[in-house]
């Protein structure tokens, strides 16, 4: 996919009816490579070396404005100084116990989005928002419950690894894509995003973690870019009438359609698929739900990541006990199912899976 050229970045702002519209606002230039940096420059009259500074003082010096790139002609920074670079502002920070970080981000016209920044001893794993609120509507989560702004562009979803990056004083290793919104309902820019954290701020690509609800066709164009990033598929159900109880935007898309499309993946980029299992005490967790959710994925090169349900105020689901938990485990390893079970961070902040919202809670 060719990327916009920068000068032509001016845009309007999204319908917020609209769950595909391009997000740039006014011609940010983070995410934009070497190659587009240059071209940009030397559209303004200046030598292409500079486009190779201009790089480095975005993504390594985290620079964010123009007027402070003091390599720059004093003369020429003052001309361009409106050109936004395209990085956010803090609006909120806390800290829970496990030193989890809660970011919420104010853009450039005033939304809100949530970040989290999740250290541990050898790496710093940032949660990226891909939108502004969530068209999903998943029944458990409280992103969905606030419901939908729009699309963020690929500057907004860049900024976010360098904001934590900056916070921590620490270079960030591995990003998912799993915050505020369905990354595959802003697939391009998403993808120009995985392009420029790859690329520009040079995180490893099998260290950057796609995850989606699933839209129909999305994951098949995503494949085709054949990037070796993880894919992770929040599946929540072993079959179609329980997984639309959970996911209600599940409908028009067939659990047997949404496997068909994963196995393409698989079969296109040689890179298994994760399935993302929220456990609702009661609702998805007996042993028969295991059963039946290792019949779905025997032959399957799959792993199955199992989430103990982090609770929201909106709903009254439980999160079962460990001897539930290890039960459900015990079936899928008994049927030969790769599996393991995934107990969020953050959860005393509000920062853990499911409960991202766009205020201070």
């Amino acid at each position: 996919m060719s990327a916009t050229p920068l000068v032509s970045l001016v845009n309007s702002t999204n319908s917020t009816n609209s769950t595909t519209a391009n997000s740039e606002l006014v011609s940010p230039l983070l995410g934009a490579s070497v190659a587009e940096l240059t071209a940009w420059v030397q559209e303004q009259g200046q030598p292409g070396y500079r486009g190779k500074q201009l790089h480095n003082w975005i993504y390594d010096k985290g620079v964010r404005n123009l007027a402070d790139v003091s390599v720059f002609p004093k003369s020429w920074r003052e001309k361009v100084i409106d050109i936004p670079i395209g990085r956010s502002s803090l609006h909120y920070r806390s800290v829970a116990a496990d030193d989890t970080v809660k970011y919420l981000l104010k853009l450039a016209d005033g939304e809100i989005i949530e970040t989290v920044g999740i250290p541990s001893d050898k790496r710093l794993t940032v949660c990226v928002s891909t939108q502004v609120g969530c068209p999903m509507a998943c029944d458990f989560c409280a992103t969905g419950k606030g419901g939908f702004k729009r699309n963020l562009s690929r500057a907004e979803i860049v900024d976010q690894v360098l904001t934590v990056q900056e916070d921590f004083q620490q270079r960030v290793s591995n990003v998912v894509f799993m915050g505020m919104g369905e990354p595959l309902l802003n697939t391009e820019n998403v993808i120009l995003a995985l392009k420029s954290l790859n690329q520009d701020v040079g995180i490893g690509a099998r260290s950057l973690t796609v995850s989606t609800v699933g839209i129909r066709d999305r994951i098949r164009q995503l494949a085709e870019h054949h990037f070796q990033i993880t894919l992770a598929v929040s599946l929540h159900a072993p079959n179609q009438t329980l997984r639309e109880q959970i996911i209600p935007s599940a409908k028009p898309y067939p659990i047997e359609d949404l496997l068909a499309e994963c196995r393409e993946y698989v079969e296109i980029t040689g890179r298994r698929v994760t399935f993302e299992y929220i456990l609702l005490a009661g609702v998805n967790d007996l042993p028969e739900h295991a059963l039946e959710l290792s019949k779905r994925l025997r032959g399957f090169q799959s792993h199955v990541n199992l989430i103990p349900y982090n609770p929201i105020e909106e709903v009254d689901y439980k999160r079962p006990n460990r001897d539930r938990i290890q039960a459900f485990v015990n079936v899928l390893q008994q049927q030969n199912i790769a599996v393991s079970v995934r107990y969020s961070r953050g959860l005393e902040a509000d920062a853990a899976c499911g409960q991202l919202r766009r205020n201070k809670r």
